[in-house]
């Protein structure tokens, strides 16, 4: 957990150091996100469940002032707490959704869909992602993004919940 917050620092000194006075990065367009995913499982899920990791691309696109169409897909892996076996189990959530750009960089958004598990015979839970982050500008068409959100797994009456952290650099198409 350290490693998480002492990279999410470094992330954010880079950011804040390199912003220069140029145009809105979070408007200029179609871009493309690569990103680091870090997922604290919560509720009974945490209770069996440790930190999770993993990658995700996202697609923006922009459809209106201040509003982006967006598209994810990613993969997420899960190591199960040592009293419950240590196993580790892999997931990959495809998700749609929308952000809204309520000031400059800073965004609030929600994402739908599924998330697909990797494990033989495992299931497909309906997927919702409601979430809020920050766009910093390092370049004239990129961005490091910082975003937090809550995800819900649901599939059997069964939700499985995180909080999950993405940091991302995102570029212009």
């Amino acid at each position: 957990m350290k490693k998480v917050f002492l990279l999410t620092a470094i992330a954010g000194i880079f950011a804040f150091s390199s912003v220069k006075a140029q145009k809105d990065v979070a408007m200029t367009g179609p871009k493309l996100g690569i990103g680091a995913e870090f997922a604290f499982p919560m509720g009974d899920f945490g209770d069996v469940m440790d930190l999770g990791y993993g990658g995700s691309l996202l697609y923006q696109h922009p459809v209106a002032a201040n509003l982006n169409l967006t598209g994810s897909a990613g993969y997420l892996s899960f190591k199960a707490k040592d009293e419950f076996g240590g196993s580790s189990f892999g997931y990959v959530p495809v998700k749609v959704g929308a952000r809204y750009f309520v000031a400059e960089n800073f965004f609030v958004g929600g994402e739908l869909g599924a998330s697909f598990s990797t494990e033989s015979g495992g299931k497909t839970a309906f997927a919702y992602a409601p979430g809020i982050g920050i766009e910093f500008p390092v370049a004239d068409k990129s961005a490091i993004e910082l975003g937090a959100r809550y995800e819900g797994w649901s599939a059997n009456s069964t939700t499985s919940s995180f909080i999950g952290l993405r940091l991302a650099w995102n570029f212009g198409l």
